[in-house]
């Protein structure tokens, strides 16, 4: 007689720490392995759920008494460039794309450094060496690639984003550029460059990470038409930013053995005899 036994994830929860992006917050994180034959379904189910990946780990903001963090994807069929998208993607038209395997590089390592050191000196990525950098982009076992976008006339390295292929989508795990050119708004170009991938590649979604409405340095996000938040289990459009507010009800988040309950995992079995 053969018999299916079903393996299911085992979800954990961090340690409280100041959060990174609202002042006089703690941030705590649900998170779960991602290995063995089914990750790549894992991946698609969770990130579907509001979770990220970090390397072989995937994510989820479980606060204790704040959920401002909502997670951010674009739906590429609602998208329609503004004029000032449409001006950045003109501006950057001398950079000239490249999609590789996740192999880092000491070029994509020094623009890096110059990034964080430019924009995040003070973040939790500031100490990173070249060997925990290889690791950021080479540990990944799900379908990943590294886009690269390069100066045409030059040849320098201007931009690099990480992006994980999922099945109904385009997860932009971590992008960084050169700040000199902070002009050419490079990280918004980026978006709206994947974008386009995903439109060519027939693929409906790009995966943003979270959007925290309070929080500067995620302003950028609301401003690309089609986007959707996570928010109470569902998918919303989201029609107006300034509707939403950084959340401090210690109400607002449910507890964990309920998160976890609710969470929908892929079907994964194995035969035993």
């Amino acid at each position: 007689m053969r018999h299916t036994l079903p393996i299911a994830p085992q979800f954990y929860v961090t340690a409280p720490q100041p959060c990174p992006y609202l002042e006089n917050r703690m941030e705590r994180k649900l998170f779960t392995a991602l290995q063995g034959d089914g990750a790549e379904q894992l991946n698609d189910a969770l990130s579907q759920q509001g979770f990220r990946r970090s390397q072989n780990v995937l994510y989820r903001p479980s606060c204790a008494d704040c959920a401002s963090c909502l997670s951010a994807r674009i739906n590429v069929s609602d998208f329609v460039s503004s004029k000032s998208q449409k001006r950045t993607t003109r501006r950057n038209a001398h950079l000239t794309r490249r999609a590789t395997s996740p192999w880092a590089t000491d070029q994509q390592y020094e623009l890096f450094r110059t990034y964080l050191d430019s924009r995040h000196a003070d973040g939790g990525m500031a100490d990173m060496d070249i060997f925990e950098f290889a690791a950021m982009i080479e540990e990944t076992p799900i379908r990943s690639r590294v886009i690269e976008y390069t100066d045409r006339d030059t040849g320098n390295l201007a931009a690099v984003s990480l992006t994980d292929v999922l099945e109904d989508g385009l997860s932009m795990v971590y992008s960084f550029y050169d700040p000199i050119l902070q002009k050419n708004s490079l990280g918004t170009y980026m978006i709206s460059d994947h974008i386009e991938i995903a439109r060519e590649a027939g693929l409906p979604y790009i995966y943003l990470g979270y959007w925290v409405p309070g929080s500067p340095k995620m302003g950028y996000k609301a401003k690309f038409s089609g986007l959707e938040v996570y928010q109470c289990g569902a998918w919303k459009p989201m029609k107006d930013p300034a509707a939403f507010e950084a959340s401090s009800d210690p109400l607002s988040s449910d507890p964990i053995a309920e998160q976890v309950a609710n969470i929908q995992l892929p079907d994964r079995r194995v035969l035993r005899p």
